[in-house]
């Protein structure tokens, strides 16, 4: 049983390192901004989120943020249009 446990922890380990292994479907995130917590969800008709800006636009620095943070774990179709460059 430990040795088990302990070869899976590794392959996680592993697995953590090689973010091109995960790709992110769906999602629902509270983003805490300066003054309110909204909360953007990613599903199948992409990015949502509950502020006022994004009912307009479509996009949102909540939403923005998130792209940024899960970069290469999108769907290329979900990914920001600029990459942060990191």
């Amino acid at each position: 049983m430990q040795s088990s446990l302990i070869s899976k922890i590794e392959k996680a380990r592993i697995y953590a390192e090689e973010l091109e292994r995960f790709q992110v479907l769906s999602l629902r995130c509270d983003v805490r901004g300066d003054s309110t917590t909204h909360t953007a969800e990613l599903g199948p008709d992409g990015w949502d989120c509950d502020c006022h800006f994004f009912q307009d636009a479509k996009t949102c620095s909540h939403t923005m943020a998130l792209e940024r943070v899960l970069d290469r774990m999108l769907p290329e179709r979900y990914r920001p249009a600029f990459p942060s460059g990191k």
